[in-house]
């Protein structure tokens, strides 16, 4: 049982936090949601970390005060994006608590140094969002207190701890509409989840994450002067017109004895009077400034105000901006292809069909015209085959087309799933965009579809008088069965849909229904029809249990 954790233990616990997250940094660079060339949250706050460790080694003191505050100057000094600025305002808070153990600190300390942490990264931020990290420390930090009374054992405190944050981090798409949007749950978020599995991994004695890290990104391409990174996660490159021109970042170091804190606060508030995308953090030791302005000379002259400047840099975002528009357009393909649908496994068969993007919708969830013109306008080719997989989507898909600028939206009329694998199929590269357009449309022609749900209120349709629960099988235009099992309602479908010339039959099975059971109803297909391939994937949609292809 640890109930208390001394300064060697805590370096330990910063050390394997920086390591968890430099292993994972690449998945969560992935989880990256921003309109930039490359998502790099994870690099970034790994980065940030590998500064308050490679600062903390250099710390020959092993006292609380002095450990403390090398982890966080060096979080201040190498903090790099949105993610790793919040990231390095956490460590304060939780080190302003630390700092004032004399030998150990036990599980109550820990819960108010997570409340400092969370405190700190709020108020760093000009407009804090919810459903990002911030959302993640502040629940972790409200519950910190009450498991910190259930646990005085570190590992189970922190076990607890994480499995509140994960939860949270689950929760932040519902906060934040580009995530749900994207299918991920926020980057930043899960960075600061790893950072608290390499802290219980230090505790509960898993070596596997405790090797010296580099004190640079061995791929990263960033040179150690380079302390500011490219910004990319706080620079909004939505390739349209740039309001402030010049991303300016520095430090004020040796600080005049009469500034106080008041004049940080000060300070920030002045910059965002000339500009957007205010950074403006840190103590009377050492200030770190970010500003987006057209007055780069301004900012720099209110903070001479406080004290020296260091490590002045000033980007022109106008020839950044021009210089991805330009790459843009030069790597613009011809044609491109969006589909429209629900179920995380149909959105994987879209993808594996060279779909450029899918977006969510489906029956109960149609997506806006603006929703489709959005998703569109972020496919780099000059037209876009939009499948839209739904009768109710069609119009809206339509209506996009004067949503966009600079694509011609030409929407193939899939009203359901299997219509528009079909459509996907039948893309050729090398064809015409008339060509491809008139294959499409008659692929999907070929095929033959319906699905499989329940009756969710009695009613009397196309001859079938149904019951709430009733087992329902429907094609695009009228319902074709009615059961009491899945099994035997699919089949019936089938058979409503089965013609000669029909040689392949597919299952998608969705959320709910079980592999195995999707594996049972293939077999009882074979057997039914012997001449027929049939085939099963997980489809994962919802509300209906199957949908059915013949071709």
């Amino acid at each position: 049982m640890q109930k208390t954790i001394n300064s060697t233990e805590f370096r330990k616990m910063v050390i394997s936090g920086s390591r968890m997250l430099e292993i994972n940094r690449a998945e969560i660079d992935a989880r990256n949601v921003f309109p930039v060339p490359d998502g790099d949250t994870g690099t970034n706050m790994s980065l940030t970390m590998q500064s308050s460790v490679k600062e903390m080694n250099a710390c020959a003191s092993n006292r609380f005060q002095e450990i403390c505050d090398a982890v966080s100057k060096g979080a201040l000094k190498g903090a790099r994006g949105n993610s790793g600025v919040i990231s390095s305002q956490i460590f304060r808070g939780i080190c302003s608590v630390i700092k004032d153990t004399k030998d150990s600190f036990d599980t109550k300390t820990f819960a108010k140094a997570m409340e400092a942490g969370s405190k700190v990264a709020y108020s760093a931020v000009s407009i804090p969002k919810e459903g990002t990290i911030l959302t993640v420390v502040r629940l972790m930090a409200e519950s910190a207190p009450k498991l910190a009374s259930k646990h005085k054992d570190f590992i189970p405190f922190l076990t607890a701890l994480i499995e509140v944050g994960d939860e949270a981090l689950a929760k932040t798409p519902e906060l934040m509409p580009v995530l749900k949007k994207a299918g991920v749950v926020d980057s930043g978020g899960m960075g600061l989840m790893t950072i608290m599995r390499g802290f219980l991994c230090a505790l509960s004695g898993d070596e596997s994450v405790m090797a010296d890290i580099p004190t640079e990104a061995s791929d990263s391409g960033r040179g150690e002067d380079d302390v500011f990174g490219d910004n990319s996660d706080i620079v909004n490159l939505d390739l349209g017109d740039i309001e402030f021109a010049y991303c300016t970042e520095f430090f004020v170091i040796n600080l005049k004895q009469m500034t106080t804190l008041a004049d940080i606060d000060k300070l920030k508030e002045k910059l965002m009077q000339i500009g957007d995308s205010v950074i403006c953090i840190g103590d009377l030791e050492l200030v770190k400034v970010h500003v987006h302005t057209n007055t780069p000379g301004v900012a720099l002259s209110y903070a001479l105000e406080l004290g020296e400047l260091d490590r002045i840099k000033i980007e022109n975002m106008l020839e950044e901006n021009r210089a991805l528009k330009a790459k843009l357009e030069a790597e613009k393909k011809e044609m491109g292809m969006l589909a429209i649908c629900a179920g995380s496994g149909i959105e994987e068969i879209f993808k594996d069909l060279l779909c450029d993007r899918v977006i969510e919708g489906g029956q109960t969830m149609n997506p806006s015209a603006q929703d489709i013109a959005d998703a569109v306008q972020k496919i780099n080719a000059s037209n876009v085959f939009v499948f839209p997989n739904n009768s109710n989507v069609i119009l809206a898909a339509e209506q996009a087309k004067a949503l966009v600028n600079k694509r011609t939206i030409h929407v193939i009329p899939t009203k359901n799933v299997p219509q528009g694998f079909a459509a996907a199929l039948a893309f050729n590269p090398e064809a015409s965009v008339p060509e491809n357009k008139t294959d499409m449309t008659h692929a999907i022609d070929n095929v033959a579809s319906g699905m499989v749900t329940y009756a969710v209120r009695e009613t009397t349709m196309n001859g079938f008088k149904l019951k709430k629960g009733d087992i329902i099988a429907l094609d695009n235009k009228k319902i074709l069965a009615k059961g009491t099992e899945i099994d035997e309602t699919v089949l019936k479908l089938v058979k409503a849909l089965k013609n000669d010339e029909h040689e392949m039959i597919t299952l998608y099975f969705g959320e709910g229904v079980k592999e195995e059971e999707a594996a049972g109803l293939a077999d009882k297909i074979s057997e039914a029809y012997p001449e027929c391939d049939v085939d099963f994937h997980f489809g994962g949609q919802p509300v209906y249990y199957y949908l059915v292809s013949l071709e």
